[in-house]
């Protein structure tokens, strides 16, 4: 009786199975019979198969939770996706095909596909031999692009050969093998051209790109940046896009917030990523590049700790260009911590929705809405303050700089950006990064205090004060960050 919580076993219940081994057991008996005699077994077998799936399709609408689970949901699922390339499933599809096609000529064409289905079985057996990093994805595929892998077999085992000494491209070729056999003109081109070989082979790079980076940024190009989705340019290693500048490392409580009200006075395209983990960070960047392709962009990255996964670490470092210039915020620890229990408040709700004061009771009104507000950190009680918050979320150049061995960096302590100051720094940054001068007519704008903590103040706002007959809104001016 049919397992059907068995992939295997129900893969060799599907007629291709079933008549391909039917033949393969007439090859080999010494019983005789004849053809007659095959062609009416064969005839049998593909009327009591369907007989059968006639029943089962009758019996799952009387009792639907008798239907099977699919065939992806079985443990031996991969394993039942080689029964596909068993030589007996592949003869049988080629005996399905001429019934199918009998009545046009199907039937003289059946020797020569009977041969040609035991050449591909013999590819296909050598392929799975040779390498072991096939899984279920690799073999769905192959079973999807089964003509377009044997038309190119000749081309595409040069490539696996070329490269078998470098197992990083051997993993994003059979990771992504699907889309390899779709583009395979292309990917060939670039993993057998000079540049692939310098930027990634000679130096076993551990997260070569599938494709050509120069080719991916250039709009007129078929596949380019602009029509691939993030999230498949990560699995792909491909390198973020190249129109950024420059990357910024910096860390909290060192005025990183002003200097990015700064930079955008600057026609500076700069975003904090917040929070996120390496792939996040990855598809943030991406998005934030491919849609801002004709502006001066910058790349950001403030925080470490949320590198959780040493693996999506590496890799997201390895997306940045060496070419690219550094800027490295840095400021005395001591100042940064003092700043941290002085002016750290954190939100416990990101908006409040209920900012209305009664005119009648107000003093009660304000102290409920200021209850909502906490500060992380106090500073009467410096015992509580995490050291791991100094190392992995403020001081975290030290961690980050390994990343960056090659490029040409700019450090900036950050207290020339202090009010009397500012303007000349900018000044500096703009010659050094090409990027907009400060205007001599907005001179007063750097010289005015910034501080994140103007925002966090902004949440307060709009006040309501309600005097029963009428209202007064109480508004802030928002700083542009």
């Amino acid at each position: 009786m049919l397992n059907p919580n068995s992939a295997i076993e129900r893969v060799k219940n599907h007629l291709a199975y079933k008549l391909g081994q039917t033949v393969i057991d007439f090859t080999n008996s010494s019983s005789g019979g004849g053809y007659i005699a095959l062609f009416k077994k064969l005839y049998k077998i593909k009327k009591q198969h369907k007989k059968q799936q006639k029943i089962y399709q009758q019996t799952i609408q009387v009792f639907p939770q008798l239907k099977y689970p699919s065939l992806e949901a079985c443990s031996d699922y991969e394993q039942a996706l080689r029964y596909k390339f068993h030589l007996s499933y592949m003869l049988g599809e080629v005996l399905i095909k001429a019934y199918q096609t009998w009545y046009t000529g199907g039937g003289f064409k059946l020797k020569n596909n009977i041969k040609k289905a035991n050449k591909e079985f013999q590819i296909f057996r050598e392929i799975f031999k040779e390498f072991d990093q096939i899984n279920s994805s690799i073999l769905e595929g192959l079973i999807d692009n089964k003509q377009l892998f044997l038309k190119e077999f000749s081309r595409i085992k040069n490539i696996l050969k070329i490269h078998q000494d470098y197992k990083a491209i051997l993993d994003n070729i059979f990771h992504n093998f699907n889309y390899f056999i779709q583009n395979f003109d292309l990917i060939e081109e670039w993993l057998l051209s000079d540049d692939f070989k310098e930027r990634y082979k000679k130096e076993n790079h551990p997260y070569p790109s599938l494709l050509d980076p120069k080719k991916l940024n250039d709009k007129n190009e078929k596949i380019n940046y602009h029509n691939i989705p993030a999230e498949l340019a990560w699995e792909m290693n491909l390198p973020l896009p190249d129109n950024y500048e420059f990357v910024w490392l910096g860390g909290h409580a060192m005025g990183c917030a002003a200097l990015n009200l700064f930079f955008q006075r600057c026609n500076v395209n700069v975003k904090w990523c917040g929070y996120l983990n390496g792939f996040d960070r990855f598809v943030f960047n991406y998005h934030l590049l491919v849609s801002n392709s004709s502006s001066y962009n910058a790349l950001q990255i403030f925080e470490y700790r949320t590198f959780t996964n040493k693996f999506e670490e590496e890799k997201f470092f390895s997306s940045f260009s060496s070419k690219k210039k550094i800027l490295i915020s840095y400021k005395d620890p001591f100042t940064m911590i003092k700043t941290i229990l002085n002016a750290n408040i954190v939100k416990s709700e990101y908006y409040i929705q209920d900012k209305k004061l009664n005119a009648s009771n107000i003093t009660k009104n304000t102290i409920d809405i200021l209850q909502r507000y906490k500060r992380k950190y106090n500073k009467y009680n410096i015992k509580d303050f995490d050291p791991y918050l100094l190392q992995h979320q403020i001081l975290i150049q030290e961690f980050l700089l390994k990343y960056f061995k090659n490029s040409k960096k700019y450090f900036l302590d950050m207290n020339d950006i202090q009010p009397e100051n500012a303007f000349i720094t900018l000044e500096k940054l703009a010659t050094y990064f090409n990027f907009t001068k400060p205007s001599i007519l907005d001179k007063q704008f750097y010289q005015e205090k910034k501080s994140l903590a103007t925002t966090f103040l902004l949440h307060y706002f709009p006040l309501i004060l309600d005097f029963d007959e009428f209202e007064i809104e109480i508004n802030a001016k928002e700083l542009n960050y």
